[in-house]
């Protein structure tokens, strides 16, 4: 089978499995509404690991009342781009991978595309962690020890699930969201119920105010860890849908449908982790599975269910669109094998870090934070080319990401540490001075990628 023919469409494959690769989808293949997009976009983003965030966010020095505006900026921000860059879906009628060629060519792209892959892939690596260690957590508090086979065969059934919905393909990727969305929604709901007596309101409330860069570094968190690490496979779930279809509603449904779950269980966890120092420090060594021991013993079970529901619903997004990614990069495989070949790295991956990583969530946030800067540069491209429907520049990518790099800084994470050569030179403290965790990097090189290509657009038109 050649390259153009694994990509136009994948023939022969086995029964139940989407044909379609990254090709364009025609018109008898079109269907439903932009409505329908709330599922997706819900589904992947309610997991209780939202809650956690409010403990990440507590760690920057924030009043809960400053997390929140700076929470709620994150979220508005960076799922506003996904919905931008999802308007192009019925348009382009291709991957999101596949939209940004015209901008940077079939060879030239491959360099997005590949960071997009590692993106893709690290998520579905965090997610399967997290599913792995919260429910080792369950087993424990159910008077079960957690030992070596418990967590390995919870891996092997979390990682199992998750690669056979990528494999399976778009249809019943949606199908399960719909499924996970009620299930997940309700018993998120009756999570919140039972801990609410946990809640110090005097507590959270009296929490002082942080500093100007702790802010905008809570902003930064928020956006690389929820919306931004999304806008790289928004059109993938959008494509499908009639060309006539309304951007405005392709917008809405997906801003709406991605940040409103994060938005309410985020403001929940500060309240919650700013009522227990003690619970944000098991939150940073097991984000999900620290939230079990609050639980009264008859909800553990549904409490497991709705984590691996949750996170399973964003990993299976993942693992699908990474398959894109990979097909994007240029390897001539059809789109069910490069799932296949992307689940068996996942599985590689997680077990690595579940049995020989200390400190995740140092490492969780060097990551998020590392291909957050690049990943930025590319969304500010591409939300400024869904715009102005216009070709744009492949060097706003590139500087983008150096300077970025030279802007951040994950102490916590040593193989990191060459990042922030920037942050001395331009007077802003160094490696350890007050801006060193605001991860300025990643704003600017978003802000880099979006102004840059309408200065040189304008110029362009100009000329």
């Amino acid at each position: 089978m050649t390259a153009l023919e694994t990509e136009l469409r994948a023939p022969d494959v086995p029964r139940g499995i989407e044909a379609n690769g990254i090709n364009t989808i025609t018109e008898g293949e079109r269907k439903g509404t932009p409505r329908e997009l709330f599922l997706p976009w819900f589904a992947s983003n309610v997991g209780v690991f939202g809650i956690s965030y409010g403990a990440f966010c507590l760690a920057f020095g924030l009043s809960v009342a400053q997390s929140v505006i700076a929470a709620a900026i994150g979220l508005l921000l960076s799922f506003g781009a996904v919905g931008i860059v999802a308007t192009a879906g019925p348009r382009g009628s291709v991957p999101t991978m596949v939209l940004s060629r015209a901008a940077f060519g079939v060879r030239g792209n491959r360099v997005p595309s590949a960071l997009s892959w590692l993106l893709m892939v690290g998520w579905e690596t965090v997610l399967v962690v997290l599913g792995t260690l919260a429910t080792a957590t369950v087993f424990n508090e159910l008077g079960v020890h957690a030992d070596g086979l418990v967590k390995a065969l919870s891996l092997v059934v979390i990682a199992a699930m998750t690669v056979a919905a990528g494999v399976a393909g778009f249809d019943l990727v949606m199908r399960l969201q719909g499924f996970i969305t009620v299930v997940a929604g309700v018993l998120t709901v009756v999570f919140i119920a039972l801990t609410l007596d946990e809640i110090h309101w005097s507590a959270a409330t009296s929490l002082p105010s942080g500093s100007t860069e702790s802010f905008i570094g809570v902003i930064v968190l928020v956006a690389t860890g929820f919306g931004f690490g999304w806008v790289n496979v928004s059109a993938d779930y959008s494509r499908y849908l009639p060309r006539g279809s309304s951007s405005r509603g392709i917008f809405g449904w997906t801003l709406f449908g991605g940040a409103i779950g994060p938005l309410v269980l985020l403001v929940f966890g500060l309240f919650l982790a700013g009522s227990s120092k003690g619970l944000v420090d098991k939150i940073s060594a097991d984000p999900v599975g620290a939230l079990a021991v609050l639980l009264p013993t008859w909800f553990l079970v549904p409490f497991a269910i709705v984590v691996i529901l949750g996170l399973v619903a964003a990993a299976v997004m993942d693992i699908y669109s990474s398959g894109l990614a990979l097909l994007s990069v240029g390897v001539p495989i059809p789109r069910y094998v490069a799932a296949m070949i992307d689940g068996a790295i996942m599985l590689v991956l997680a077990t690595v870090v579940v049995f020989f990583t200390d400190n995740f969530l140092a490492q969780f946030t060097g990551f998020l934070i590392t291909l957050g800067v690049p990943i930025a540069a590319w969304i500010g491209v591409m939300v400024a080319d869904v715009i102005t429907r216009k070709e744009y520049v492949s060097e706003e990518l590139h500087d983008g990401t150096v300077v970025g790099w030279g802007l951040v800084t994950n102490a916590a994470a040593g193989w990191l540490d060459w990042q922030g050569y920037l942050l001395d030179p331009l007077g802003l403290g160094g490696k350890t001075g007050a801006w060193s965790g605001a991860s300025l990097g990643v704003l600017f090189a978003l802000f880099l990628g979006f102004f840059g290509t309408l200065i040189a657009r304008a110029a362009g038109r100009q000329s």
